[in-house]
């Protein structure tokens, strides 16, 4: 076995990816998740080898399989995610990988959301890591090694329309991340911050619309799903796992998020310019403005694309429908 292994948000999507890929590479992989069902679906997708590309078996580190473990644990909550790991811990007697994915995308314009929506984001998409990275740290320091990731994303370092609760989270993470990476040098614990652009991971249909549902699902599953927009699920579960486990500061996984990342820093004027002129062409509602309540109303995708029941939106979607179909995201 090459080691332990966790993945948060491990039960569909890129988590569930990751999953197998690591435990492709001999892993024992324990992936928490809020549901158990789904978490059941994915040990029994992830065990049995039937997502991802396989690794020969001579290619494994040690030649043999890991296994995948599923636990039920909410990221957003501290306590949780303690007990997790000192469960793990217990159980393995290290823990030598730790893999951040879980998140939540919240699809609309400013004036459609509200404070709950933000505080969902950042519970789940910067709280979740820093208790993730509180909890693993103290026992991979005293090992004097360790692997941290921290999946963000194009939208956590330039701030993308109809996405800002969104993108708020993400910035912060990608601030742990690289703050961590500066912290941790010279200890044996390395901490990869994770940029990807668009995935064909199919989690356009848990997607959350927050303003007109059927319009925003229109371009949001379509960008999702086309593939000059999106990459392969599959490439970039393997290319963040490479990455974390050469303990990499940093990996990108499309041309768009390297040149958008570069222009942004170079040109943020400009560049915050042009996507205001990408939020005016996006679907807008006749909300009065965002609210300071606590609300976390929302369409899910799966539900805004039945009220659109468009032949052609469905059509560009379809290679995330089929992703959607294999990572567990379609129940």
């Amino acid at each position: 076995m090459s080691g332990v292994a966790l993945v948060a948000g491990a039960s569909r999507g890129l988590g569930l990816l990751i999953s197998s890929e690591l435990v492709d590479r001999g892993y024992r992989v324990h992936g928490c998740a809020r549901d158990r069902a789904e978490l059941d679906r994915a040990e029994a997708i992830v065990n049995s080898g039937d997502v991802g590309p396989s690794i020969e078996a001579k290619d494994r580190p040690g030649g043999g399989r890991g296994e995948f473990i599923g636990h039920v644990c909410d990221v957003a909550d501290a306590e949780a995610v303690a007990e997790w790991v000192a469960n793990v811990r217990s159980a393995e007697g290290s823990v030598d990988v730790a893999i951040h994915v879980a998140g939540i995308i919240q699809v609309g314009p400013v004036e459609s959301t509200s404070l709950g929506h933000f505080r969902a984001a950042i519970d789940t998409m910067l709280l979740g890591p820093v208790h993730l990275c509180l909890s693993v740290l103290p026992t991979m320091l005293e090992a004097g090694s360790g692997r941290i990731g921290v999946v963000s994303s194009v939208g956590g370092v330039v701030s993308v329309p109809h996405l800002l609760p969104y993108s708020v989270a993400k910035f912060g993470a990608v601030g742990l991340s690289e703050g961590l990476q500066a912290e941790l040098s010279g200890t044996g614990v390395t901490a990869t911050t994770i940029v990807p652009g668009l995935m064909r991971t199919g989690g356009h249909l848990h997607a959350q619309f927050v303003g007109d549902a059927p319009k925003d699902y229109a371009w949001f599953s379509t960008g999702a799903s086309l593939p000059l927009l999106s990459i392969s699920a599959e490439r970039a579960a393997r290319r963040i796992v490479d990455a974390v486990l050469a303990g990499r500061s940093q990996v990108e996984l499309t041309p768009l998020t390297w040149v958008g990342r570069r222009v942004h820093g170079v040109a943020p004027g400009p560049t915050s310019r042009v996507l205001g002129l990408v939020a005016r062409a996006l679907p807008r509602t006749s909300a009065d403005g965002p609210s300071m309540g606590d609300a976390t109303a929302h369409v899910s995708g799966a539900d805004a694309r039945r009220a659109l029941g468009s032949r052609v939106v469905n059509t560009l979607s379809t290679l995330g429908d089929r992703a959607a179909r294999r990572l567990n995201e379609t129940r």
